[in-house]
């Protein structure tokens, strides 16, 4: 067992720690930073597992990235691509879907595309989710000057 941020070799309790928190493979060091980063902006748990199923498959996702105006979960900077974990989906009114449209006007002026992810699709469809994002990823790349 290994640390997917580091590297190291983890024992069976950081393990059993880091998977209980977060349902990824951690050190204790990495299970405290990113736990740091969950109080401070809200993270969801879901948008940690989808940013370690990205880096496993390659790409180069940034966490909770400043996009200038707001924190965005998870960021594709290469692509221009912004992913919001969703998590109270199921509890969308007139005026969050207003707002939620604004966001994406607001990163589309600024070149951006914003993909809002409900978290069941990574809670239960993690692998589905990773492979469809790197192949909006590769549509984007296609499309724009990769920096």
């Amino acid at each position: 067992m290994t640390c997917k941020d580091c590297g190291k070799a983890i024992g069976y309790a950081e393990h059993k720690t880091s998977m209980d928190l977060l349902g990824v493979e951690l050190c204790s060091r990495h299970t405290g930073l990113i736990q740091q980063i969950i109080q401070d902006n809200q993270t969801p748990v879901e948008a940690i597992q989808l940013f370690y199923g990205l880096k496993d498959a390659g790409a180069h996702p940034m966490l909770e990235w400043w996009d200038g105006q707001k924190s965005v979960d998870i960021a594709l900077s290469r692509v221009k691509l912004n992913i919001e974990i969703d998590t109270e989906f199921d509890r969308l009114t007139h005026q969050r879907a207003l707002a939620d449209l604004d966001d994406a006007m607001q990163s589309f002026r600024k070149g951006f595309t914003t993909l809002r992810i409900p978290s069941i699709a990574v809670k239960y469809y993690l692998k589905k989710t990773v492979e469809n994002i790197l192949e909006i990823a590769e549509g984007l790349k296609a499309n724009i000057k990769v920096i």
